[in-house]
């Protein structure tokens, strides 16, 4: 199937979270997914959509919150009216794509959606679109299929996909029974995931008809899918309706229970992905041009102007952002992130607790900071 041709195919982008594990880079006012982090001229959300459109043309439906509405359509003027829906309040990842999928159910009812996050980074994307091409192959026979990424190393801060059987389409070839998912593990069981060779990463994305992830969400949570259903219909009765909406994953109430009624297929992803969840995993995804060598062999990979970035001895990330010169000398696997009104430092093996120096600055009253 040539990825150019996926008829009734819409794409789903929701673009929501703070990346609170990118501060002081990642703002609430300016989230990650509206930042260039790769230093390739295109934010996140950008580049996602750039990825997307081959697939969908100008089938794009991108959900965000009400304070992002108007910097998300300065970056995607392409989306067309109707189609940027802004949520009054965050209510987890199943409110957000299943809203999408009741407003497109409406406008094309044999739609098939995939749903892709904003702020991911994605390589090799012809791969991409191939296995998203698969998954919608998948898809036309009313299952909820996902995009399972080839685990590189015993990562613990994914969720995984076990799989089961092929599924044998001359279509999908690369198309799996999905046995369950599984949170996050701890490292040894992320490494025993690995030697089996039947787990991948769960990167989120999902392709399925708009129909019947909301008929599926019926079966688990009645309730949340006639309300979407309800605010498709009815968009004037988006804020009485939606403070009211259950706030769950889209993991939690349609894949997993989803994946035990043998309903869910997985296609395997082979291509590069990231989250860039962090600065440990922003390091890994820098271009090469962004490499500042320094005399011991070491190097410093860094966002934004390399020539402002000193290193000597020493190895990591560095952020400069505040027109200064950062000189580095003989630390290791160091991230410093220097912007107008806060400096961070710390380490790579600390970056994911770099949100908890957020909660604190809520908790004493800095929220501006944040």
């Amino acid at each position: 199937m040539q990825a150019s041709t996926l008829e009734h195919f819409w794409a789903v982008i929701p673009a929501g979270g703070a990346g609170t594990r990118l501060w002081p880079l990642s703002r609430a006012g300016a989230p990650k997914f509206l930042l260039d982090l790769v230093g390739r001229g295109r934010t996140l959300l950008q580049s996602t959509a750039d990825r997307l459109e081959p697939l969908c043309g100008q089938n794009l439906v991108v959900v965000t919150g009400a304070a992002h509405v108007e910097a998300v359509r300065a970056q995607l003027p392409q989306v067309a009216d109707g189609r940027l829906l802004a949520e009054p309040a965050p209510r987890d990842s199943m409110a957000a794509i299943g809203w999408a999928a009741a407003v497109i159910e409406r406008l094309d009812p044999e739609a098939i959606i995939g749903s892709f996050a904003a702020d991911h980074v994605v390589g090799a994307e012809d791969d991409f679109r191939e296995a998203v091409a698969e998954a919608v192959a998948v898809a036309q026979q009313d299952r909820v299929v996902t995009i399972g990424i080839r685990p590189t190393h015993a990562a613990t801060g994914f969720g995984y996909i076990h799989e089961a059987g092929r599924l044998g389409l001359a279509q999908a070839p690369h198309a799996y029974e999905v046995s369950e998912f599984v949170e996050k593990p701890d490292e040894a069981t992320a490494r025993s995931y690995l030697e089996t060779g039947h787990y991948r990463w769960n990167a989120g994305m999902f392709v399925v008809k708009a129909r019947v992830l909301l008929d599926v969400l019926h079966r688990y949570h009645p309730q949340l899918a006639t309300q979407l259903r309800a605010i498709a219909a009815q968009p004037e009765e988006l804020p009485t309706r939606w403070p009211n909406l259950e706030k769950i994953a889209i993991d939690h109430a349609v894949a997993e229970p989803a994946a035990a009624d043998g309903q869910v297929a997985v296609v395997r992803g082979d291509f590069p992905w990231d989250d860039v969840g962090d600065f440990d995993s922003l390091a890994d995804v820098l271009p090469s041009d962004s490499y500042v060598e320094t005399d011991s062999g070491r190097g410093i990979s860094v966002l934004g102007d390399a020539s402002q970035v000193l290193g000597i001895d020493s190895g990591g990330v560095v952020v400069p952002g505040s027109k200064r010169l950062v000189a580095v000398l003989g630390l290791d696997d160091v991230v410093i992130v220097d912007t107008s009104d806060a400096l961070l430092v710390t380490t790579r093996s600390a970056a994911q607790r770099v949100k908890s120096i957020v909660t604190q600055l809520k908790d004493s009253g800095q929220a501006d900071l944040t």
